[in-house]
């Protein structure tokens, strides 16, 4: 099971990048903050510090990620083309 999707590339999700180091992402409805953590860290190769997950009306669920401060999310959010 993918549990990361795809990534969030709307004008409040890139001024979290910046501001917050923090990258947002769609993910699977059944995963957990554990398993998210364990994907991101995995897949990008850095630390990640927290997960907040809200389901939407439209049936899909966001995963904020909070990156570690030795990791900038800028770079994650260049290596997927965000920015």
């Amino acid at each position: 099971m993918a549990t990361l999707m795809y990534p969030i590339a709307t004008e409040k999700a890139l001024g979290m990048v910046d501001r917050d180091n923090i990258i947002m992402y769609v993910v699977d409805m059944r995963s957990n903050k554990k398993e998210i953590k364990q994907e991101f860290e995995k897949t990008f190769g850095v630390k990640v510090v927290r997960v907040n997950t809200s389901a939407t009306i439209k049936n899909y669920k966001k995963a904020y990620i909070k990156i570690s401060k030795e990791s900038k999310a800028s770079d994650i959010a260049r290596k997927l083309k965000l920015v």
